[in-house]
């Protein structure tokens, strides 16, 4: 049977869910709820286009990723306003996470065979009769669940570094952006249509939940924590690996010798930029005493201009998802009620999907707007002691992801003391604009990495392969081992082991 003639199975026509504008509520589009069977077909539709491009090799499939990339950056206005629409992120900002995701994806079409290829690994004493060798093949077909609030950046670090590997993959983008998921597809389609190995499903949770028991090799998924663990508890069943990014209590820290104005500039770009909805943005900011009252003057004043809308003027948009608002009211509501003050916005900055910038002060550190993801236009400014007080409370939160640093002189040693997946001194999330580092958090934040050489080997295994070169002189692993041999292993064991004190 030839690729042409390999049968799918059919499968019933799926119903429709409706996407929304968050703006204004109105209705723009209605995609498939594709369900067990659907999945099952894109998966099988997947692995078996797999080995075709496997067999391109690491140039010929660079090639064809670069044309995706092209496809991609001639379109770009078209998908950002795709994703103004589906999501209400301003078009410029939007045009700003393409552009990012395309530098990675560039990176990954050109170096995969370096990072991956295989490669001559050195023998020792014992072994030296040995030729050894490392490589990474694809893991086969992997699943990728993407997230709404950044749907070209984030599900492309996995997509096209899965892709690069030599995988084939499944994309289900979230129920809030699946015309951005479906146009990413149709873009790789039109650029390499000799090899269908980017296949869409579309649906909710349940479509999730199909994927992670549909027999993939792996899945990337990006969201919430709460449903990063259930996304574990379903590839548990099939002991599926899973890479994990999940939420984040990112934490900005202001030195007394920062550059005030760099860091306020920062501070509120990090916390209100997409409205705040973004895992590595600023939401708890701590700050030495000396200069607490300038920075917080020049936040002010920064932030005064920052306004949510649909129209022109709005620098952010909408919530996305309607089930936000009420947890960004919640957080507000119990940090005030704990007595920390509204310096900026408060609770009658909501207007139904738009939520206006907030600024807490004196805010307890056991307060929800402290302790939890509020993913929403705020950000909490304490005062601190010392840097040694700002390290302690940073790490305290169980949210391990990024850490901003503003200092001159001590910067890099606080980062060192700093428990977060990237660290970044003097800018915000450098480290997850620059193609050679991985991106990821720890504890609660997830694990496993994207982007970088470590992003790429995230979507392979590593495969040892040894071949003997000439018989060993000391038979070591056979029934015919002479005493004369163990003798040989006791002195070598004693010379290069024995003598350490």
């Amino acid at each position: 049977m030839t690729k042409a003639q390999v049968r799918l199975p059919k499968v019933a026509t799926p119903p429709m869910f409706e996407v929304c504008d968050p703006a204004t509520g109105e209705v723009i589009a209605s995609y498939p709820e594709h369900g067990v069977a659907d999945v099952t077909a894109a998966v099988a539709a997947a692995r078996a286009a797999a080995p075709a491009w496997v067999a391109l090799g690491f140039a010929d499939r660079g090639r064809l990723l670069d044309r995706w990339r092209g496809e991609i950056a001639r379109g770009a206005d078209t998908l950002a306003r795709l994703m103004n629409a589906e999501v209400g992120k301003p078009v410029s900002d939007a045009r700003l996470e393409i552009v990012m995701a395309l530098q990675h994806l560039a990176w990954a079409s050109k170096n995969a065979g370096a990072v991956l290829g295989r490669r001559r690994m050195p023998s020792d004493l014992m072994t030296i009769n040995q030729a050894a060798t490392l490589e990474y093949p694809p893991l086969g077909v992997v699943g990728v669940i993407g997230p709404w609030n950044y749907p070209v950046f984030t599900p492309l670090g996995s997509l096209s570094f899965a892709l690069a590997a030599g995988n084939a993959v499944v994309f289900k983008p979230s129920e809030f952006s699946p015309g951005v998921g479906e146009w990413l597809v149709r873009a790789f389609e039109r650029a390499v249509p000799e090899h269908p190995v980017l296949r869409l499903v579309t649906g909710s949770g349940a479509t999730g939940a199909a994927l992670c028991e549909s027999g993939v090799d792996k899945i990337g998924f990006t969201g919430s924590t709460a449903t990063g663990k259930k996304v574990m508890a379903a590839c548990a069943r099939s002991l599926t690996p899973v890479l994990m990014e999940c939420g984040g209590k990112d934490a900005l820290v202001v030195d007394v010798d920062a550059d005030l104005d760099a860091a306020a500039d920062a501070a509120v770009w990090g916390a209100l930029s997409n409205a705040g909805q973004t895992c590595l943005g600023v939401e708890r900011v701590y700050v030495h005493e000396l200069v607490y009252d300038q920075f917080l003057d020049r936040v002010l004043a920064a932030a005064k201009d920052v306004r949510a809308g649909s129209d022109a003027g709005a620098k952010i948009g909408p919530i996305t998802m309607p089930s936000q608002v009420a947890v960004i009211r919640a957080h507000i509501e119990d940090a005030l009620e704990r007595g920390g003050r509204a310096v900026l916005g408060g609770l009658d900055t909501f207007d139904s999907q738009f939520v206006q910038p907030t600024i807490l002060v004196d805010v307890p550190e056991d307060a929800l707007a402290v302790t939890e993801e509020t993913f929403g236009p705020t950000m909490t400014i304490a005062k601190v002691d010392d840097m040694d007080q700002a390290v302690e409370l940073v790490n305290a939160s169980r949210y391990h992801l990024g850490v901003t640093i503003f200092a001159r002189r001590r910067g890099s040693e606080i980062a060192g003391r700093i428990r977060a997946g990237g660290v970044a001194v003097n800018a915000f999330v450098a480290y997850a604009t620059i193609p050679t580092l991985p991106l990821g958090g720890v504890g609660e934040s997830g694990f496993g990495r994207v982007h970088g050489p470590d992003g790429l080997r995230e979507f392979t295994y590593p495969k040892a392969v040894t071949r003997q070169r000439f018989p060993s002189p000391l038979a070591l692993t056979t029934f015919a081992r002479t005493e004369f041999t163990d003798r040989i292993v006791r002195v070598l064991t004693t010379l290069l082991h024995g003598r350490i004190r």
